[in-house]
């Protein structure tokens, strides 16, 4: 764990800080906002931010922001600065940690913060199969590409593999490929020098550098630009990255893990992914299983959920009935855990006591499982479109609903009169009397071999 303190707090906190991390947490310092993005910049990097909470806070954030750097921050303060610890949490802080500090309450916080950005949880045989793959290959230097649907889990898989390899002890550094406009990305994975382009005030460390001795995860790798995909590819190979604007090469030691919710060999098919790219990050492939097919998971992270949005509410303990765990697993879940953990946080906040009923599990739109489960379901959607026909029938005269049928099928069998007859169940002479009908009041009707409409 890297702590960066902000602030005059070095004095009151790094003795408690070290002795929260048993002498496990490495601690930097920086007497101001400025310097400590600087530092930052320059790719000593840092998991967690512990800030002076006197300090502009919210300028702190706007400017990770501004730099793409995504660091939780707490901040620290005597008790009677209420005022401004209620500021720094509105401003975007995690926590706030009262001074004098107590190491039993920091290390507790830096648990918490930790465990959010890497709670993996799994109780299904289909996933069990994952890990058990991810746990074999965690200890050697293989690229991992990590596929599955949007909110399945793939950040926190990839996390998981990092924390069980050689490199556990050294930075883990992710990227969003989708997030992150294709002008900005090259100058985000390899840094650039100061006056590369515009903008450019000073040099500034990429990621490639940041996660050097660790792991690099680029996430949605899928939404990469093909030029730059074969910067990456000789990146990966050669081991070195050259900095937009840089005159040297600079060696760097990472390993890659990659995610993506897309079928990478139809990108390669289309010519979107590079094939030789796809070669050297699959070398193993895990592939996470969508939830509605981990019913085991559905629960015991419905049953996490529940516990940490009541605590994090200031509720009491709630639990979910056998009726909410029925309709949790017949759900679709279209945004797999991303989605049930939204759902769930609403739910313990609907919910009117200690048990949480089906009834306070709703989607946004108010809709409850068991609809949407029936809407998500083949015969459900063909009733949908069966009635959204009637509802199109609906106000027309049948003599108008008559003339479309008709000459809808004419146009499908190519203005073949027989065989339009015999589809409709009418005589050839009913039909040809229908047609002269059309043509007397201006409407175009297929003749043979032609579709409706043509000259």
């Amino acid at each position: 764990m890297r702590l960066l303190i902000i602030g005059a707090l070095e004095g009151q906190l790094s003795t408690a800080t070290k002795m929260a991390m048993d002498g496990g947490a490495k601690v930097a310092h920086a007497p101001s906002i400025e310097i400590a993005l600087a530092s930052l910049r320059a790719g000593k990097g840092a998991d967690l931010l512990l800030v002076d909470v006197m300090m502009d806070i919210a300028g702190l954030i706007a400017g990770l922001e501004a730099e793409r750097i995504a660091i939780p921050v707490v901040a620290c303060g005597v008790e009677t600065n209420a005022a401004a610890a209620v500021n720094a949490i509105r401003a975007g802080a995690k926590e706030y940690i009262p001074l004098p500090p107590d190491a039993e309450l920091i290390a507790a916080v830096i648990a918490a913060v930790a465990r959010e950005s890497s709670d993996f949880l799994y109780r299904d045989p289909a996933m069990e199969r994952v890990v058990r793959m991810a746990e074999q290959v965690a200890g050697s230097e293989a690229s991992i590409l990590i596929t599955g649907e949007s909110g399945t889990g793939k950040e926190v898989v990839a996390k998981y593999v990092h924390g069980r390899s050689k490199r556990a002890s050294k930075p883990f550094i992710s990227v969003n490929c989708a997030a992150i406009p294709e002008a900005l990305l090259e100058s985000e994975l390899f840094g650039h020098e100061k006056g590369a382009f515009t903008g450019a005030v000073a040099r500034r460390i990429g990621k490639f550098e940041e996660a050097s001795g660790g792991t690099l995860l680029l996430d949605e790798i899928s939404e990469m630009d093909v030029r730059l995909q074969a910067k990456l590819l000789r990146a990966i190979q050669e081991r070195i990255i050259d900095r937009v604007g840089g005159t040297k090469p600079v060696p760097v030691d990472i390993r890659i893990l990659a995610t993506s919710n897309r079928n990478l060999n139809e990108a390669v098919r289309e010519g979107s992914f590079r094939e030789d790219l796809l070669f050297r990050l699959n070398v193993v492939n895990l592939k996470l299983p969508p939830l509605r097919e981990r019913p085991g998971d559905i629960i015991a992270l419905s049953e996490h959920f529940v516990a940490k949005y009541a605590k994090a509410n200031g509720l009491p303990p709630r639990s979910l009935s056998p009726e909410a765990r029925d309709a949790l697993v017949k759900a679709p879940w279209p945004g797999n855990v991303r989605e049930l953990e939204n759902t769930l946080h609403r739910a313990v906040l609907l919910s009117s006591g200690d048990i949480i009923g089906p009834d306070a599990i709703v989607l946004p739109d108010g809709m409850g499982l068991s609809e949407a489960a029936q809407a998500a379901s083949p015969a459900a959607q063909l009733a949908q479109t069966a009635e959204a026909m009637n509802r199109a029938l609906v106000g027309r005269t049948v003599a108008d609903v008559e003339r479309d049928l008709i000459l809808d099928t004419l146009d499908h069998t190519l203005g073949n009169r027989t065989h339009a007859a015999n589809i409709l169940g009418i005589s050839i002479r009913t039909l040809r009397n229908k047609l002269n009908q059309y043509a007397d009041e201006g409407v175009a009707v297929p003749e043979p071999g032609d579709k409706r409409g043509a000259a």
